[in-house]
C-alpha cells in the first residue's frame, strides 16, 4: 500500500509540474491526486480511522485557505481602489542603477508586509509603468522576483510557507522577523549588486502615458482604503499574539471591518459606479485556483503522513545525511523545481514538534530555504510564475541571466544565518 501511494503522489506531483504540456490546471491535478489517494488509504485497511485522520488534516488544511482567502481579498480591495498608488507614485529615478534599488527596497519591505505573489504583482506593473525598453523592464522584472521571494521569507505573512509554518506553531512573528532579516537581506544584496555593475551608466528611459480615465475612487476613499487594509493585514501579528486565537480568524475579522467600511464609502453611490468597488465583487476576482490547488496538495500530502511516509523519509535523510543544515539547505534547491508548499507541509509531517520545538533552528531555516530557493527558477515560486506571465519572461532567458545570481544569494543568506544561529547559540 505505502508503495502504491508514494507512486500515485509520484504522479500527481509529476502532473502539477508539466501542467504546461499536458494542458490540465495543476489544481485538477491536486484535487483529483488528493481524493484518489484518500480513496485508497480508506480502503486499504490497516485499522485506522481513515475519516478521522481526514478531518485532522482538514482542520490545518482550512486555516490555511480560509487565511489565503481573505488576505488576497483585502489586497484585492486596496488595489481595486488604487492604493497601491500611495507607495509607488513616489518611486522616481533617473538611473537604471538608482532606480532597480528603489523598486528592489520597496518590493523588499512590501512582500513582507503582504505577500511575495500580490507584491510582484503590483510592483512588475509599476515597472511597466516606470521603465520603457523591454530588457531594462525585463532585469527589473527578474530582481523584483528575488526580493519579493527575500521580503516574504522574513515575515509570517509575507509567504504561503512562513504561513504554513506560524500558524503551525513551528516559528513565532517575533522570532523569524528578527532572525531572518539579515539571511534574506543578504540573499537580495548579493544579486542586486551584480546586476547593478552591468546596468551602471544606464539611464531610465520612460514609456509613453495613456490619458488618464475619467472616474474612479477619490483621494479619500483611496487612502482611506489603503490605510484600512494595511491596518488589518499588519493587525493579524497582533490579534494572535493577543487573544491565542489563530491568523485566519484575525484576517477575516479585519476583512468584516474593511467590508463594512467599503460598503458605507460607496453607499450614495450608483450601481454603475459601485461595481467593482465593493468587497462582494472582489471576492469574484481573486485568485481561487490557487487557494484549492493549495488545498489539495496539502490534503495529498497529508495522507503520506498518516501512512508513515514522512517520518520514514526523515529517519532515512538523518541517517543518509545526518547533517540538518545540509537536509534543508537541499529542501530549498528542490523548492526551485517543484512546489515549495507540499515540501514545507512535508517537513511539518516529518519533524515533530516535541523534538524540534518552535522558533528552533530546523523551523528557522526552512523558512528561508523554503521562501527563497525558488527564486533560483523562474517557475520555483509564485512571484516568479506571476512575473512570467506578465512580462512573458523565456524560462531559458531567467535561466542565463539570474538563476546563479539568485543562487549566490541563497546559499549567501544560508551561510550567513547559520553563522548567525551558532554565534547566537554559543
Amino acid at each position: 500500500m505505502t508503495a502504491l501511494l508514494v507512486t500515485l503522489f509520484v504522479i500527481t506531483y509529476a502532473a502539477i509540474a508539466f501542467e504546461e504540456p499536458l494542458k490540465v490546471n495543476k489544481s485538477a491535478a491536486a484535487l483529483i491526486g488528493a481524493g484518489v489517494l484518500w480513496t485508497l488509504w480508506a480502503l486499504g485497511g490497516s485499522g485506522h480511522d481513515a475519516s478521522a485522520e481526514l478531518s485532522e488534516t482538514l482542520v490545518g488544511t482550512a486555516e490555511i485557505a480560509f487565511f489565503l482567502m481573505g488576505a488576497m481579498t483585502v489586497v484585492e480591495v486596496i488595489d481595486t481602489h488604487g492604493g497601491f498608488e500611495v507607495v509607488t507614485r513616489h518611486i522616481r529615478a533617473q538611473s537604471l542603477v538608482a532606480l532597480v534599488w528603489i523598486v528592489c527596497g520597496v518590493t523588499f519591505f512590501l512582500s513582507a508586509i503582504l505577500d511575495n505573489l500580490t507584491t510582484t504583482i503590483v510592483m512588475v506593473a509599476l515597472v511597466r509603468q516606470l521603465v520603457g525598453p523591454r530588457e531594462d523592464r525585463l532585469y527589473l522584472a527578474g530582481l523584483v522576483v528575488i526580493a519579493a521571494n527575500a521580503g516574504g521569507a522574513w515575515s509570517p505573512m509575507g509567504d504561503v510557507t512562513t504561513t504554513m509554518l506560524w500558524i503551525g506553531g513551528q516559528v513565532t512573528g517575533g522570532a523569524i522577523v528578527t532572525k531572518l532579516f539579515v539571511p534574506s537581506l543578504v540573499n537580495l544584496a548579493a544579486p542586486l549588486a551584480l546586476v547593478s555593475w552591468g546596468l551602471r551608466g544606464r539611464k531610465v528611459v520612460m514609456p509613453e502615458r495613456a490619458a488618464p480615465v475619467a472616474g474612479g475612487p477619490s483621494i479619500f476613499e483611496r487612502n482611506l482604503v489603503f490605510a484600512l487594509g494595511i491596518g488589518v493585514l499588519l493587525a493579524v501579528p497582533a490579534f494572535k499574539a493577543i487573544t491565542h486565537l489563530p491568523p485566519w480568524l484575525g484576517i477575516l475579522l479585519g476583512l468584516g471591518l474593511l467590508w463594512a467600511a467599503a460598503d458605507l464609502i460607496h453607499r450614495n453611490k450608483p450601481p454603475e459606479q459601485r461595481q467593482g468597488m465593493v468587497i462582494a465583487d472582489a471576492l469574484t476576482r481573486i485568485d481561487l485556483s490557487a487557494i484549492i490547488f493549495f488545498a489539495g496538495i496539502l490534503l495529498a500530502v497529508g495522507v503520506l503522513e498518516h501512512a508513515g511516509v514522512l517520518s520514514a523519509l526523515a529517519a532515512w535523510l538523518d541517517v543518509g545525511i545526518g547533517r540538518l543544515d545540509v537536509i534543508v539547505v537541499l529542501f530549498g534547491l528542490l523548492s526551485a523545481v517543484v512546489d515549495n508548499v507540499p515540501m514545507v507541509a512535508a517537513a511539518m509531517g516529518m519533524y515533530p514538534l516535541a523534538q524540534y520545538p518552535a522558533d528552533s533552528f530546523l523551523w528557522e531555516f526552512m523558512a528561508y530555504c523554503a521562501g527563497t530557493g525558488g527564486s533560483i527558477l523562474i517557475i520555483g515560486s509564485a512571484a516568479g510564475v506571476a512575473a512570467m506571465s506578465i512580462e512573458k519572461i523565456e524560462f531559458f532567458w531567467y535561466l542565463r541571466k539570474f538563476s546563479l545570481l539568485a543562487l549566490l544569494g541563497y546559499l549567501a543568506g544560508a551561510g550567513v544565518y547559520i553563522v548567525q544561529a551558532a554565534v547566537l547559540s554559543g
